[in-house]
Order: structure tokens, then C-alpha cells, then sequence
């Protein structure tokens, strides 16, 4: 008997993970990105719904280590060898960091969209963890949709259709 897909669903500053026949989907991602880590030959990818960059930045206690560039990308990727993908095969793509607004002024605390890509992509390069593809930055949301059979993410942009990376 065969499993029928499921979308799992990752809210902002979530994660999780999914196995084939499964799919993994996040919405509204702004300056928020969105990263999968995913190991093809084993069919298993994660995704984090990344809001900021530096846990330094938060106020809260318990930290919420999905939230943050600098902590939820290094959780995903322990979560994924826990789950038996292999470190060597893991691979990444990332779409968001939009600059959804415009600032007068050169206020380098406003630019989250840019600053999330630059935190993202340093982790990522700290882990050693190539990125294959990417959509990142212009000022349109998007909807990500991830495949871990075909290793493919389907990319819905407001106000200019869908794309494939």
C-alpha cells in the first residue's frame, strides 16, 4: 500500500522535516528566508522559515533556535543526520529576504531581508554546506514548496507567477 503525500506545513520561525513521498511548504516569507537542507540519494530534506539573523538580537527566554540564521540552519542540520541524512550528501536552496519596504536613510537595522541572506549564506559556508540554487532579495513575497524525491522547489512570488529551482 502506498503512502499518499502529505504538505507538511513550516510556520515562521519553524522547522521541520519531511521524508518521501512527503512535501515541506512554507508561506509568506517577506525578509524572512526560507532554507532546505536536503540529502537527495536518501530522499530527506528539512526546511527553516528564517526571521532574523543573530540570536543576539533576541529578547526571550527559552531562545526559540529556529528564529535565527545563526542557530536554526545548525539545528536543522543535526536534526537531519539524526533522522539518517548523510553530512557529505546534504546540500542547499533558499528563496526570501525580500526588502519589503522602503526606509529613507542608510539604517543598516532595517535592511532584514539582505542582512537574513548574508547570515544564512555565513552559516551555511561555516558548515560547509553548498547551496545549489537560490531566489533571494527583490521586494515580493514568496511561497516555497519542496520535493525531496526530485529535489526540486517550487517558488510562487507575489505579483510575478511561479518558478522552479
Amino acid at each position: 500500500m502506498h503512502k499518499t503525500a502529505e504538505i507538511i506545513k513550516v510556520g515562521i520561525a519553524d522547522m521541520n522535516i519531511v521524508k518521501v513521498p512527503d512535501l515541506i511548504r512554507t508561506t509568506g516569507l517577506g525578509s524572512c528566508v526560507g532554507v532546505v537542507l536536503f540529502d537527495q540519494a536518501r530522499e530527506i530534506a528539512g526546511m527553516a522559515h528564517i526571521m532574523l539573523p543573530d540570536s543576539a538580537l533576541s529578547r526571550t527566554e527559552p531562545l526559540n533556535k529556529a528564529k535565527f540564521a545563526n542557530t536554526a540552519i545548525k539545528e536543522l542540520l543535526e536534526a537531519l543526520i539524526r533522522a539518517g541524512a548523510r553530512p557529505m550528501g546534504i546540500k542547499a536552496k533558499l528563496a526570501g529576504g525580500a526588502q519589503m519596504f522602503q526606509f529613507s536613510g542608510s539604517s543598516d537595522m532595517m535592511r532584514i531581508g539582505p542582512r537574513n541572506v548574508e547570515a544564512v549564506l555565513q552559516e551555511l559556508s561555516l558548515l560547509k554546506i553548498p547551496v545549489i540554487s537560490s531566489d533571494v532579495g527583490g521586494n515580493s513575497g514568496r511561497t516555497i514548496e519542496f520535493d525531496p524525491k526530485t529535489g526540486l522547489m517550487q517558488i510562487r512570488t507575489v505579483n510575478k507567477g511561479n518558478s522552479e529551482i
